[in-house]
């Protein structure tokens, strides 16, 4: 009998023991006498000689009573529990000079892991596999380093999305550092058997009380302990087995560091009315409470929180950490989303190695920095310890180690020296790898269950998180993983709107001639509040435009994700924002400019700035369908230009793009833009200011009026000239010729209305005959 201690009771329990009932037999375990200050027994290992039948199905339950001591010789009966199903307890017990024979593999036994001598033929048996998955993957990640040695460092959220299959998100491309995440509780992993390994957790309830029916009878404290059952030998001359339970750690209680990392919850139920909720987390250890109100995640039921929550506890004291998700609420109190609780004492007990997993590989600085107490050698002594084994052995150059009865070698797991930055000693990164051929727990990810005190056993969401115990005892711990959620960089992109070819005519003129009143508008998808448009070039009679018109779109952005970041207010009334996160895309329209009718649109343009087509050096080659591949007259000699380029690699491009316009079911040409497009951070936008339009600054570069022709003016204003250009241009020779043939045509009529009269005159001449009258 394993009796560690017990946990939970009630402040009036003075001096605790516990009675252990089987077969007809019992024992009584010395009693507690401080339970406020250390609950475990001061004697731990008991032996119980018992008479039991061969058929499991005929054996008698363990029960178990914790007895109080009081005054007088008073044993009040604290609390009880039955324990049925013994068979998960039997094992056969060690033989004289042989190494101990296999033990039934059931969850909750101690000797379902190895005794010493098998784990050394565990790592034989997984070595080759192990060498082997080492080996093709050092061939894949050589390669892939090359690519990544100027990259800038990796952060947590990388390791994530790339665990997550989110190659978009991820930064790596490729995954030399794994994490494991479970859909489950770390307790619930099938390989960790529970994390009761060591002892088991067997809650104790009142004696003689009845549950309401359709209830479940509340615990009134916890047992934690363990079973063995296994035959001695029916002859007394022959020396009983070994005892079980004498390699024992200290049972004293200890001060811890906890690390509780919250990722991410999902699935949460809905607490507002909007359908949505403003989850906060709040985590409790004993007496402390970490969590505020206002670093709540507003308008979401799948919040992302990456936080940090570090508080010190004396284990088993406080051994349960809660982390609760509350729903903030404009007036309190806050309504409880969901609980989960964790046994920090089982895990830091069990053999798995549950209080801090094991990182792939083993760095000395930067994101993925060593966070353990120990560095991989003292653990792996520290686990050969554990587990009654000879402690390794390593050469001087710690590229070799003698582990039981094989030596291993740094080559066989590693087929080149490692290039990811920062490396440890030969030494460590050997003792890791052994680590992992043990099958500890590694670096993890757990996805625990929220459940509500309101609404017991029904699901209230899942929360994703990890968390570090680190006792005091063994040392500082390293630095905490940063997982702070990715904080997006403003961005300035300036866009330059130099000429346009061939863009569709949709106006007719007097005179019949198409032509269109040609101007440009432009925003970033999503943020259509920074819409931009150009001046108007009038009377466009081939298509083409000239406009030196600089449009500036000033955005968030998350380089990891390649995506903007858009925080809005759903609604007027609504009190917080929600962020929406798309891609980064410039949209450019083509359109006629009408004075008595809507504009008529012409075409558009969408750049995606992450991945945008490379533009033409001339109008005369920009086509729908991105540039390829240059041909060259010589094939051997031809070099591979990308047709694809991401305007945050290259900074600065400039060139004639395409404009299309939606027929039926195809895109057709509608006309070309030439553009020139800059990505500025915040800080060299500052340095180098430059003003929408042409307005000042106008520098970066500086943009010159257009040289347009002279008939590109609206004819409104100044319909004297209009008619210039739209008539005597071109037909002015006509106009001419007509203007003279009307001239003479006048005298002509002239001549012909005054000839009677001055012939009649000259005939009669009247002035003489009234000159002889006198």
């Amino acid at each position: 009998v394993l009796a560690w201690g017990l946990r939970g009771l009630r402040r009036g329990v003075r001096a605790p023991s516990l009675e252990v009932q089987c077969g007809g037999r019992s024992l009584r375990t010395p009693s507690i006498t401080e339970p406020a200050t250390n609950p475990n027994f001061p004697i731990n290992a008991f032996l119980l000689t018992l008479h039991l039948p061969v058929e499991e199905e005929f054996v008698a339950p363990i029960r178990l009573r914790v007895l109080d001591r009081r005054d007088f010789g008073y044993w009040p009966e604290v609390g009880r529990v039955c324990v049925k199903g013994l068979g998960q307890y039997r094992c056969q017990p060690p033989g004289q000079g042989q190494p101990p024979g296999p033990a039934t593999p059931v969850p909750g036994s101690a000797t379902a892991l190895p005794a010493p001598a098998a784990p050394w033929g565990r790592i034989a048996q997984i070595l080759p596999e192990i060498i082997t998955k080492k080996g093709n993957a050092n061939k894949a990640v050589e390669e892939e380093e090359q690519e990544d040695e100027d990259e800038e460092e990796d952060d947590w959220w990388s390791k994530y999305y790339t665990a997550i299959g989110d190659k978009t998100k991820s930064r790596w491309r490729n995954s030399r550092e794994r994490l494991k995440i479970y859909s489950c509780e770390l307790e619930a992993v099938p390989e960790f058997e529970g994390l009761q390994d060591f002892c088991q957790t067997f809650p104790l309830y009142q004696p003689g009380g009845q549950p309401e029916p359709g209830e479940d009878p509340v615990p009134v404290g916890e047992f934690k302990g363990l079973f063995r059952i296994y035959p001695l030998p029916e002859d007394p001359g022959v020396p009983p087995p070994p005892r079980h339970f004498q390699e024992l750690p200290p049972s004293r209680p200890q001060q811890c560091l906890v690390r509780v990392y919250i990722i991410q919850a999902f699935n949460l139920p809905p607490r507002d009315r909007n359908g949505l909720c403003d989850p906060y987390v709040r985590v409790s250890l004993g007496t402390k409470t970490l969590g505020e109100r206002h670093q709540y995640v507003p308008n979401t039921l799948e919040p992302l929180f990456g936080r940090l929550f570090e508080m010190t506890g004396t284990i088993p004291l406080e051994k349960d950490l809660k982390v609760t998700l509350m729903d903030y609420d404009l007036l309190p109190p806050d309504q409880e989303v969901g609980t989960t609780t964790i046994d920090l004492e089982n895990r830091l007990l069990s053999r798995f190695r549950a209080h801090c997993g094991l990182p792939t590989l083993y760095r000395t600085s930067g994101p993925g920095c060593w966070r353990d107490q120990l560095p991989p050698s003292r653990a792996l002594e520290h686990f050969a310890r554990s587990r009654g084994m000879p402690a390794p052995e390593f050469n001087a150059e710690g590229t070799a180690v003698t582990f039981g009865d094989q030596t291993f070698f740094l080559s066989q797991f590693e087929s080149s020296p490692p290039r990811y930055k920062h490396p440890g000693v030969p030494r460590e990164r050997l003792a890791l790898h052994l680590l992992h051929s043990c099958h500890l727990v590694p670096e993890h990810l757990e996805t625990r269950t929220l459940y509500s005190s309101t609404q017991p056993g029904l699901e209230q969401g899942k929360v994703q998180m990890w968390v570090d115990i680190f006792p005091a005892s063994l040392g500082p711990p390293g630095p905490p993983v940063d997982i702070t959620p990715r904080k997006p960089q403003r961005y300035e992109l300036r866009c330059v709107v130099w000429n346009t070819r061939d863009v569709d005519l949709a106006d007719t003129n007097l005179m019949g001639q198409q032509m269109s009143d040609i101007y440009v508008t432009g925003w970033l998808d999503g943020l259509e509040e920074q819409r931009q448009r150009t001046d108007i070039h009038y009377r466009s009679l081939q298509g083409d435009g000239a406009f030196n018109w600089r449009f500036v779109f000033s955005f968030e952005f998350l380089l990891a994700e390649q995506l903007c970041v858009l925080p809005r207010k759903e609604h007027f009334w609504s009190l917080d924002e929600t962020v929406l996160k798309v891609p980064p895309k410039l949209i450019l329209q083509v359109w006629d400019n009408d004075k008595f009718s809507a504009d008529d649109f012409l075409g558009v343009l969408e750049l995606e700035l992450t991945k945008m087509p490379r533009p033409a050096q001339n109008p005369q080659d920009c086509t729908p369908v991105p540039q390829g591949t240059p041909q060259s007259p010589w094939s051997w000699w031809g070099t591979r230009v990308p047709s694809w380029l991401s305007l945050f690699r290259q900074r600065r491009v400039r060139g004639w793009w395409p404009c299309t316009v939606q027929e039926g079911d195809r895109r057709r040409l509608s006309g070309k833009l030439e553009l020139s497009l800059e990505l500025l951070t915040a800080k060299e936008a500052e340095e180098r200011p430059a003003g929408k339009g042409r307005e000042n600054p106008n520098m970066y570069p500086v943009l010159p009026e257009p040289v347009r022709p002279e008939s590109s003016f609206l004819w409104v204003q100044a319909p004297l000239r209009s008619l210039r250009h739209s008539l005597w241009r071109r037909h002015r020779c006509r106009i001419s010729l007509g203007l003279a043939a009307l001239l003479l045509i006048a005298l002509l009529l002239t001549f012909v209305y005054a000839a009677p009269g001055y012939l009649a005159m000259k005939l009669v001449n009247p002035l003489q005959s009234l000159h002889f009258a006198g």
